[in-house]
């Protein structure tokens, strides 16, 4: 790497650039391990994603790696290919560490390790609130290769020597910018403190603000950013569109225009707020439509079983609040609906990435009131995109 590329993390005028435009074009040539080969194509990747060209190297190479791509591209295959390429399958110690902000996030970056390392016989422990400590005690003891976990258990079982880290080599952060958030921050240091002095450390998110940005400083070494501009923040293979319901009162009967419009095969529904998500089953659910609903505020047993019957299509229509915007992927989503416009502009990515996942067709339905209007602009200006206004011949875009 050139001196440029070892530099830190810096903004120029809130301009952040890529120091590392290395592209390996097939999984082939990435030189990995052949059972790791077999577990990708197994899974049904033929080719690497745009990000996975770029990043699963800088990874396998042991640099720290700062990556950001938008929702849908392939970034959880990036991390997870790179980590077990590193690992030593032969040595029953855990040696990858990954971070994610909730239980579901965790739960479906598992089953990526298990299903990538099944032909490694590599081993992959998720450690999530909900479930019971003594379990966590009894799989670490086993030294799974790859923990996964939220960062207020993991620290639990940190702190109890449940899990033991001295050999950890690699720690990821998956949605960093939310991870590196006030929420989580103070967790996230403290795990930092328990690892070994040396280990590479990998950041991957779809937004990674300027502040952000900035704390990066004082836990990345001479770090290789792969980072796509605001603008160049793109929502590729997605068709956004608005409805101006004008009141909030006529959002839910435009919703049940638009289900006997349409013939689609899941749409996920997103809303702000817990109250709204009951407020939209509820109306949804009178005028005879059978739905779903997730929140944060169900137990982990409650999600799981709806998750489970959303994913298998059992249940066509889900009403979520953010909990689900970060990193679930439901292959078979192609619409989604934001029932309320995110507050925060950088969540609208999140959301609207659910559907079209990795090159597939999707489409955004953003409700819209008087009040809203503003908010439906910025989010335009923020994302140099344009949403035009739903048209009759909808049906068409999927």
């Amino acid at each position: 790497m050139s001196e440029e590329q070892h530099q830190t993390v810096q903004a120029e005028n809130g301009i952040l650039k890529t120091n590392y435009e290395e592209v390996v074009e097939s999984f082939d040539e990435l030189g990995l391990k052949d059972e790791l080969l077999h577990g990708i194509f197994a899974y049904g990747f033929e080719h690497p994603s745009t990000i996975q060209q770029r990043a699963i190297m800088p990874i396998i190479k042991g640099n720290d790696t700062l990556a950001q791509s938008q929702s849908g591209t392939g970034k959880t295959a990036t991390f997870v290919i790179g980590a077990l390429q590193n690992i030593d399958t032969t040595q029953n110690y855990t040696q990858a560490l990954i971070l994610a902000p909730t239980r579901e996030l965790a739960l479906q970056i598992q089953k990526v390790v298990i299903r990538f390392g099944e032909f490694l016989d590599a081993t992959c422990h998720a450690c999530i609130g909900g479930t019971r400590v003594d379990d966590d005690s009894a799989a670490l003891m086993r030294g799974p290769h790859v923990v996964v976990g939220t960062p207020g258990r993991v620290l639990d079982v940190i702190s109890r020597c449940y899990l033991d880290t001295s050999r950890i080599k690699m720690l990821i952060l998956d949605e960093a910018d939310e991870m590196l958030s006030r929420g989580f921050q103070e967790q996230i240091y403290n795990i930092y403190r328990l690892l070994p002095a040396q280990f590479q450390n990998v950041l991957i998110s779809a937004t990674m603000p300027n502040d952000v940005l900035r704390v990066t400083n004082s836990i990345m070494k001479n770090p290789v950013m792969i980072l796509v501009k605001k603008d160049e923040l793109t929502l590729e293979g997605i068709k956004q569109f608005f409805i101006d319901v004008d009141e909030e009162q006529y959002k839910i009967l435009t919703l049940c225009d638009i289900y006997e419009t349409l013939t689609v095969s899941q749409t996920v529904i997103f809303c702000n707020t817990r109250t709204s998500c009951e407020q939209v089953a509820k109306g949804l659910t009178s005028n005879d439509f059978t739905v779903s609903m997730i929140h944060g505020d169900m137990d982990q047993k409650e999600r799981d079983v709806i998750m489970n019957e959303f994913r298998t299509g059992s249940s066509r229509i889900l009403i979520s609040t953010d909990l689900l915007a970060r990193g679930i992927d439901v292959q078979q989503v192609s619409i989604v609906i934001n029932y309320d416009l995110p507050k925060d502009v950088s969540s609208y990515l999140h959301r609207v990435g659910r559907g079209g996942r990795f090159g597939r067709r999707g489409v955004a339905i953003n409700l819209v009131t008087r009040d809203t209007k503003d908010r439906l602009l910025q989010i335009q200006q923020y994302y140099s995109t344009v949403i035009e206004e739903m048209p009759d011949s909808i049906a068409e875009f999927l």
